[in-house]
C-alpha cells in the first residue's frame, strides 16, 4: 500500500515506474566468489541478474521492505547485497529512497539498514516529512495511518523533484569527479 502510494505520485509528477517483487523468490545470499569482479554479472543467474540492468538504466530506485525482528526482510537483503555487489555500474547520483511497513516497532532501524545501500553507493537518499514508515498489523490496516499515506505522498514528490534536478544538473555541468584512486583504510595493523 505505502508503495503504490509512491507510485501513483512519482507518476502523478512524469516519473516512470516500474515493479520488481522479490519477497516470494528463491534468492540466495552472496557468497563473496568474486565472480562479479571478472565477468560482470552474480554467479547466480536470478533476478539479480535480471534487475542488473533495469538497475544501470534507471534513475532512482525505491526499495520496500515489512519490518522483521527489526530488520528489512532477509530475501530483500540478500538481493540487495548481491544487486549492490555484482553491478560493475557507477550508482553516482541514482536517487535511493526506502519505506518500511511494520506494526509497531523497528521502523527506524530497517529504514536506516536499506538507506545504507544507497550511501554506500553515492546515492542521494530521499526524505520525507519523517521517517518513511507506515504501521498496521493486518491486510488494509495500513490505510487508517493517515500520517504515514501522507509521507509516502511526500517521498513520491521530492523523488521526483531530485530525479529532475539531477538529470539537469548532469547534462549541464555532468557527474561529479571523483577521486582518482579509492582509498581502502585497514583498522588491523
Amino acid at each position: 500500500m505505502a508503495l503504490k502510494e509512491v507510485e501513483r505520485t512519482l507518476q502523478e509528477n512524469g516519473i516512470e515506474t516500474e515493479w520488481i517483487h522479490i519477497g516470494n523468490k528463491d534468492i540466495r545470499g552472496c557468497i563473496g566468489c568474486g565472480y562479479c569482479r571478472t565477468h560482470g554479472e552474480c554467479v547466480f543467474n536470478d533476478l539479480v541478474n535480471e534487475t542488473a540492468t533495469k538497475f544501470e538504466e534507471a534513475d532512482g530506485i525505491v526499495v520496500g521492505s515489512p519490518v522483521y525482528f527489526a530488520q528489512a526482510n532477509a530475501t530483500l537483503t540478500a538481493f540487495l547485497t548481491r544487486l549492490f555487489y555484482s553491478t560493475p555500474f557507477d550508482k553516482t547520483m541514482k536517487v535511493g529512497a526506502s519505506v518500511v511497513a511494520c506494526r509497531r516497532g523497528g521502523a527506524s532501524a530497517t529504514f536506516d539498514q536499506l538507506n545504507k545501500f544507497f550511501t554506500i553507493s553515492q546515492m542521494p537518499v530521499v526524505s520525507s516529512q519523517y521517517w518513511n514508515s507506515i504501521h498496521g498489523r493486518s491486510a488494509g490496516e495500513a490505510r487508517e495511518d493517515g500520517e504515514g499515506l501522507q509521507i509516502m505522498r511526500t517521498l513520491g514528490r521530492n523523488m521526483a523533484f531530485l530525479i529532475k534536478a539531477i538529470a539537469a544538473q548532469k547534462e549541464k555541468d555532468g557527474l561529479p569527479v571523483k577521486e582518482d584512486e579509492h582509498i581502502f583504510t585497514n583498522f588491523i595493523r
